[in-house]
């Protein structure tokens, strides 16, 4: 019987108390195990990152997700960061390391919210820091008075293109919205997979036909086995991610 492929999620640095800790989100990992059918394993965000070449040849997968930190606009020429914007030094030079190789090395890569803007900005794109001061773009930002089912509610409609058209069978679908900053200067390599209705890229997928890497904006993890359509995206990452260790396994 194949093994379930093993999936690397970076971690986030987060203080907890009087110490930092690496944490990823339960939901995360939940979507990885029952969403994906793989087995999720953290990867620590350290600064300087771990060995991350010789780890890579040990996955099958690398799921790249959401945080409450944003990436140090210093790496795509952003300007100065705005006050109270939460960095995380590790998961940046973790996260931005491990797209490239991924790449070069062709492990599946999911990317989902923060991990959308980790992949626009290894491969040399830019962001807007905060979406909803940018002319034409409207707020993207959740309520954060809201309850969690709410705030994790359908917000808006993406227009959908190649991969992602084909794995919910129609061209238009409602998701969620909770982030400030977004895509503005398209990374190198990369498609656009979905907008939403202002013209904010919504998803990307790397523009080749050997590698699967796809990234979105909303957050699919979320109640992941109740929405076809999330669900089909983590399904989709699986099947690569087994393609992989089928390959890898072979003698």
């Amino acid at each position: 019987m194949p093994r379930a492929p093993l999936v690397g999620l970076p971690s986030d640095s987060k203080p907890i108390g009087l110490h930092r800790y690496q944490v990823v989100g339960e939901k995360y990992v939940r979507a990885v195990a029952v969403g994906a059918g793989a087995v999720p394993l953290l990867i620590p965000s350290l600064s300087p990152p771990l060995p991350l070449r010789e780890l890579l040849a040990s996955l099958d997968g690398l799921f790249l997700t959401g945080a409450y930190s944003n990436i140090e606009p210093h790496h795509y020429d952003g300007g100065p960061s705005y006050e109270g914007n939460l960095h995380d030094p590790g998961r940046d030079a973790t996260s931005l390391s491990l797209v490239p190789l991924a790449i070069e090395k062709r492990v599946p890569v999911l990317a989902v919210c923060r991990g959308l803007q980790e992949v626009n900005v290894a491969l040399g794109g830019s962001l807007h820091q905060k979406v909803q001061e940018v002319p034409g773009h409207g707020d993207h930002r959740e309520d954060h008075e809201a309850p969690v089912d709410v705030q994790y509610a359908p917000a808006h409609e993406v227009v959908l293109t190649g991969s992602l058209r084909a794995i919910a069978g129609r061209e238009r679908e409602m998701v969620n919205s909770l982030h400030g900053q977004g895509i503005s200067r398209l990374g190198r390599g990369l498609r656009v997979e979905a907008s939403a209705p202002d013209g904010l890229v919504e998803a990307v997928r790397l523009d080749r036909d050997d590698a699967f890497l796809l990234a979105v904006q909303w957050h699919p993890e979320w109640q992941v086995t109740e929405n076809p359509f999330y669900l089909g995206i983590f399904q989709a990452f699986g099947a690569a991610c087994r393609a992989r260790a089928a390959h890898r396994d072979e003698p």
